[in-house]
């Protein structure tokens, strides 16, 4: 992994797990908990695909295993978000763009179905049975709905930001194709374009040709 992607990784896990144990995790929400340290795992599985967003997810579970109050088995977690970090991965699309939000949104909804699954799944080979209790399609449904809402004030940032740490032409607005990885979400539902400024380039690029030309018809004439 490059330097710049380690670094802006480690900083928003950090950022992410900090928001959650502190603010998240103590608004008493009935069923499950918006987890925004998985959102950034998705986030950056987006961007750098399946190996890097295993060792990310990874990385992040067993910070998030490790910080109070976690009441469960160290790596339970870990184990959960480096399947996650490494299916989102697969999902990426081959030219590094999304063209519509229903792709990143039905990724998030599987993602936090999927790490609910998983995390219920190995708790129950450890002996812990808390999911049954609350009951696992209530905990399915809730963080399925905490997350897609949360998804779109945090996910599309946290693409925009991995594709500038590393430095991706797509990520300039005035390069390539005039669009991230996280176009699709931004620009969808909206009716805007994203490249306009690529238009406004080629009416520039007229003006200044139609200018010339005026200018060489000036002299002939002299």
């Amino acid at each position: 992994m490059k330097f710049n992607r380690i670094l802006l990784s480690a900083t928003l896990i950090v950022v992410a797990l900090v928001v959650q144990v502190s603010v998240l995790a103590r608004l008493q929400l009935p069923g499950a908990v918006p987890d925004l340290v998985l959102l950034t795992v998705v986030g950056l599985a987006l961007v750098h695909g399946p190996v890097s967003g295993s060792l990310i997810g990874f990385t992040a579970g067993l910070l998030s295993d490790l910080a109070p109050p976690a009441d469960h088995a160290a790596g339970r977690y870990a184990l959960v978000l480096c399947v996650i970090g490494y299916l989102v991965g697969l999902a990426r699309p081959d030219n590094g763009r999304l063209t519509s939000a229903t792709g990143p949104m039905a990724v998030v909804v599987a993602a936090a179905v999927g790490s609910t699954l998983l995390y219920a799944g190995v708790g129950a080979l450890v002996g812990d049975t808390a999911a049954r209790h609350v009951g696992l399609g209530f905990l399915l449904f809730t963080a399925a709905v905490y997350d897609l809402l949360l998804a779109p004030f945090t996910v599309p940032l946290i693409m925009a930001l991995a594709r500038r740490a590393e430095n991706d032409p797509l990520a300039d607005a005035g390069g390539g194709n005039g669009a991230d990885v996280a176009s699709g979400w931004l620009s969808s539902g909206t009716g805007l374009r994203i490249g306009t400024q690529r238009g406004g380039l080629r009416v520039k690029a007229a003006r200044s040709r139609a200018s010339r030309a005026g200018r060489i018809k000036g002299v002939k004439r002299l």
